[in-house]
């Protein structure tokens, strides 16, 4: 019976606790979206990665026929005709994958050009996120697209407790 007395306490006192917090869930797609700075930056990004992509193509393109024309011509050619026209095909294939690392890979331009122009909308939504949570009380704010955590109130982390209790100072 006391077992049972103190398990129920344990739960009403989780219960109690739990409605202290107060938590917000937040969509920032659906938020980004309404956004026309985002809209008219997506625009821009998509039309210069058209336009690249094109650029790109065109290499791609140029390669895929010089290479063709090799076949053809294979049977005709010398050895060192031979050599120096599969040193273009490689070339021509090389610049293209070159100029394609350069605008679409991981640290390429149109990533460096996305970074830099959502940083102003992200700053603005971070800032209206964090006032709203001072102003209702909330805790804490997860986007409900990513169950990323975009705002904690700086009272929940125990981050200096933790060190401390392992000696990390």
């Amino acid at each position: 019976m006391k077992k049972m007395l103190f398990l129920l306490c344990l739960m009403c006192m989780g219960v109690f606790s739990a409605a202290a917090q107060r938590l917000a869930l937040v969509d920032m797609d659906y938020i980004l979206k309404k956004d026309p700075a985002y809209e008219l930056m997506n625009k821009q990004l998509e039309e210069l990665s058209k336009r690249w992509q094109s650029e790109v193509s065109a290499l791609e393109t140029k390669a895929q026929a010089a290479y063709k024309s090799y076949q053809t011509d294979i049977a005709f050619l010398s050895a060192e005709q031979k050599k120096a026209r599969e040193e273009a095909i490689v070339s021509a294939e090389k610049q293209a994958y070159e100029l394609k690392r350069r605008y679409f890979g991981p640290e390429g331009e149109l990533v460096k050009r996305r970074e830099t122009q959502m940083k102003p909308i992200q700053d603005k939504v971070w800032q209206a996120m964090k006032t709203l949570a001072r102003t209702q009380g909330y805790q804490l704010i997860i986007d409900r697209t990513s169950s990323k955590i975009v705002y904690a109130d700086p009272s929940l982390d125990i981050s200096d407790t933790l060190a401390a209790q392992l000696g990390l100072r």
